[in-house]
């Protein structure tokens, strides 16, 4: 059985992790109300109701936050990698992965926290590193899909399969934005999304 020692050492870890994610919340809704570079360490301490002191214990600073958005980020993209990962027949998974996809970045939360982020990854390249480190892995999964597909004949011969993951992932990011800045829901262009990948991808 743990000791004494072992149960109080993991009730301070539970409660630095709940403070950690309690700072990080606070930290994402300052971000979506105020923008980035408009959001001051003190206003996500004020946010997350602990001391300045406090929050400099868990992020150093608000790099340090991007670096744990990163992290965040890698797991939101767990359920579409396993979807992806399936044996179905490739334009199964692909339509599948487009539908879940385009709902998820079309979130308006999602395509303002995606903007906010861009802007300092584009002055930052280790914050850019990280992010981009999770679109490779879920292009790297996609150009797998396009690759089997191709192999089984369902998918039509490609010049380039990792370009052309690359460009669907765009298609929908900039379909999801679209419908976010235009205020229509994004079941409303998923057939036109999908006819346009289709006729791109699918063996004729």
């Amino acid at each position: 059985m743990p000791s004494g020692e072992d149960k109080a050492a993991s009730k301070r870890g539970k409660a630095l992790a709940q403070r950690r994610a309690q700072i990080l919340e606070a930290a994402l809704e300052c971000f979506l109300e105020n923008g980035y570079h408009q959001t001051g360490v003190r206003d996500i301490a004020k946010k997350a109701g602990v001391s300045l002191g406090n929050l400099y214990n868990h992020f150093p600073g608000k790099h340090d936050v991007l670096a744990e958005i990163a992290a965040l980020e890698r797991l939101e993209m767990a359920p579409f990698l396993k979807t992806l990962a399936k044996p179905s027949p490739a334009p199964k998974v692909l339509e599948k992965f487009l539908t879940a996809y385009a709902e998820y970045v079309a979130d308006p939360d999602t395509v303002i926290l995606t903007l906010e982020i861009s802007g300092e990854a584009i002055r930052k390249p280790d914050i850019a590193a990280m992010f981009m480190e999770n679109r490779d892995q879920l292009a790297a999964a996609l150009t797998a899909v396009l690759k089997r597909g191709i192999a089984e004949g369902d998918l039509r011969r490609l010049p380039n399969p990792q370009e052309t993951a690359q460009l669907i992932i765009e298609a929908t990011e900039g379909s999801a934005y679209r419908c976010v800045l235009s205020n229509v829901p994004m079941r409303k262009v998923m057939k036109g999304l999908w006819d346009f990948v289709s006729a791109a991808v699918l063996a004729h």
